[in-house]
C-alpha cells in the first residue's frame, strides 16, 4: 500500500498539472505559436521521435558523466574542507564566489577555450554547476563531527581517511544524498546551457534551439517535457540509492 501511494501520488500530481495547463491555454485561447498545450506535445514527440531518442541519450550520458565527476570532486573537496579549518576558511569564499557567477556567462568562455571539444565542454559545465552542493554538504558533515570520535580513532592510530570511511561518511550520507538530489537538476541545467549556446548539433538543447529558430512552439515545449522526464528519472535513481545506503535515516511521519 505504501509503495502504491508513492507511485500514485506523484503520477496524480503530474496529471493534475497537465490538466491545469491544458485548461489555462484553452481558457485564454492561446494559439500554439504563443503557448503550446499538452495536447500539442504528442504530435511533436511522434514527428521527431528518432531525434528525441538520439538527442535524449546524448544529453543523458553527458549529464551523468558530469554528475559522477562532480560527486568524486565534491567528496574530495568536502573532505579537505571538513578536516581542515584553514582549508575551509580559505576555500569557502572562493567557492561561493564561483557559484555566484551565472554559468550562462561561463559557457561561451568554455566554448572558446576548448573549441571543437563538444562532449568535454558539456561534461565540464555539468560538473562545474553541480559539484558545489556536494562539497558543501560533505564539508559541513565532517566539520560537525563530534571531536570525541576523532580523538578516540586517532589515539588508535586511525588516519583521516579511516575516520572518513568508518564514521564521517555514514554520518554525512543523508546530507550527501540531499545535496545529490539538488545536483542532479543542476547538472541537467549545465548540460543544456552548453547544448544551446555551443552550436554542435547534439543533445536536447540543440533540438530546443532548432524549435526556437523555426518558431515551433510544440517542439520547444516537448523538449522541455523530455528534459523534465529525464531529470525526474535520474532523481528517482538517486532516491533508490539513498534508500539502499541511507534508508536508516528516513522518517515516516505518516
Amino acid at each position: 500500500m505504501n509503495m502504491l501511494r508513492k507511485i500514485a501520488v506523484p503520477v496524480g500530481a503530474c496529471i493534475v498539472f497537465l490538466i491545469a495547463w491544458e485548461f489555462l491555454v484553452w481558457v485564454n485561447g492561446w494559439p500554439n505559436y504563443k503557448m503550446a498545450s499538452p495536447s500539442d506535445l504528442w504530435p511533436a514527440f511522434w514527428k521527431f521521435r528518432e531525434l528525441f531518442a538520439i538527442y535524449a541519450w546524448q544529453t543523458l550520458w553527458r549529464t551523468v558523466v558530469g554528475l559522477l565527476v562532480a560527486v568524486v570532486f565534491g567528496i574530495g573537496l568536502g573532505m579537505v574542507m571538513g578536516f581542515s579549518r584553514t582549508a575551509r576558511e580559505a576555500l569557502y569564499p572562493l567557492l561561493v564566489g564561483f557559484n555566484a557567477v551565472p554559468k550562462a556567462t561561463v559557457v561561451p568562455v568554455i566554448a572558446l577555450l576548448f573549441v571543437g571539444q563538444h562532449d568535454f565542454n558539456t561534461i565540464l559545465i555539468a560538473f562545474m554547476i553541480s559539484f558545489f552542493p556536494i562539497a558543501v554538504s560533505v564539508s559541513i558533515g565532517l566539520s560537525t563531527l563530534e571531536p570525541e570520535y576523532r580523538d578516540i580513532l586517532r589515539s588508535l592510530g586511525a588516519s583521516n581517511m579511516t575516520i572518513f570511511w568508518k564514521i564521517a561518511l555514514p554520518k554525512t550520507l543523508p546530507e550527501f544524498f540531499g545535496a545529490l538530489k539538488v545536483s542532479v537538476t543542476l547538472a541537467f541545467i549545465g548540460t543544456n546551457l552548453m547544448e544551446i549556446v555551443e552550436p554542435h548539433g547534439r543533445g536536447l538543447g540543440h533540438l530546443f534551439d532548432s524549435g526556437k529558430i523555426n518558431a515551433d512552439y510544440p517542439l520547444m515545449f516537448a523538449v522541455l517535457i523530455a528534459l523534465a522526464v529525464l531529470g525526474i528519472a535520474l532523481f528517482y535513481v538517486v532516491v533508490l540509492l539513498e534508500k539502499i545506503f541511507a534508508g536508516w535515516a528516513e522518517r515516516n511521519p505518516g
